[in-house]
């Protein structure tokens, strides 16, 4: 019987953590999320911060802005939020409409309020290896990974996805835990053969059924960051169900690791107002 990774029980005791921490300071971590649109997806994440701001005991204020908004407005906001004391994190929910340039967004969030770990800066950091802020998503993986006690280094490690938000620092968080890592994405031919060889496999493309059986290894470990829903609407990730018959350890869609993304998202609000000091 393969190990259900219970990303939804780790989460919840991450956030009964945290708010025992803002017991015991002398202020609130505060975290500002913009959400321009309307976009029904980004609409129910944004709720969901909300809710672990109230979990956690933090303060935080919401923007919700038309999709017309200008990018100099935009670019206005962030600016003022950056200056305010008692806001430590700020988060622009991604997608962006079409119009505002994604990358001069993010790069306006000041390094040390940067939470969801975007800004090149803390890209930069893990890179080397040193000390920032991680993207959420990958990190919430790797908390899952190590409260399994479910060992990497040594280990074949491939990820199927290549993009800035989870497949790249993915890669170089299993990099520094000494597994040997793989990276393919659209271009990769035979991507079965690559599968098949993963002790460790994460699969984070965003495609209904990508991952089958017969490409995963018997006893692997299997982590599905996709978020996707079927032909009937439900809430299912990368790879078929089926799969999990022939893992060790898997992480469920929903419950696995959408929940610590959310969680992370948390901890890392935490140490920027740590940081910050106010």
């Amino acid at each position: 019987m393969a190990t259900r990774l219970d990303g939804k029980a780790l989460a919840a005791k991450r956030k009964a953590e945290l708010a025992c921490e803002v017991e015991k300071l002398n202020r609130k971590p505060g975290l500002a999320v913009i959400l321009v649109g309307e976009d029904p997806a980004s609409r129910v994440y944004v709720t969901s911060k909300r809710k672990d701001c109230e979990e956690c005991g933090y303060y935080s204020e919401e923007y919700a802005l038309p999709a017309e908004t200008l990018e100099g407005e935009l670019l206005g906001l962030i600016e003022e939020l950056g200056r305010r004391e008692n806001i430590h994190g700020i988060l622009v929910q991604l997608p962006l409409p079409k119009g505002l340039d994604e990358k001069k967004i993010l790069a306006a969030i000041p390094p040390e309020k940067d939470v969801d770990g975007f800004h090149a800066v803390n890209m930069g950091r893990l890179i080397l290896g040193e000390e920032g802020f991680l993207p959420c998503t990958p990190a919430g993986v790797m908390e899952l990974l190590d409260e399994y006690h479910i060992e990497l280094e040594g280990k074949h490690c491939v990820v199927v996805g290549r993009s800035n938000i989870v497949g790249k620092p993915m890669a170089l968080l299993l990099l520094q835990r000494n597994a040997t890592v793989t990276v393919c994405h659209s271009r990769t031919k035979d991507l079965a053969s690559f599968c098949r060889q993963a002790d460790v496999l994460v699969a984070a493309v965003g495609k209904t059924g990508l991952i089958t059986p017969d490409m995963v290894k018997e006893g692997a470990v299997v982590v599905d960051v996709a978020m996707n829903r079927n032909a009937e609407g439900k809430l299912c990730g990368d790879c078929e169900p089926t799969v999990y018959e022939k893992v060790s350890s898997y992480t469920p869609v929903p419950g696995g690791v959408g929940p610590m993304t959310r969680a992370l998202l948390m901890e890392n609000t935490m140490k920027a107002c740590r940081m910050q000091g106010k």
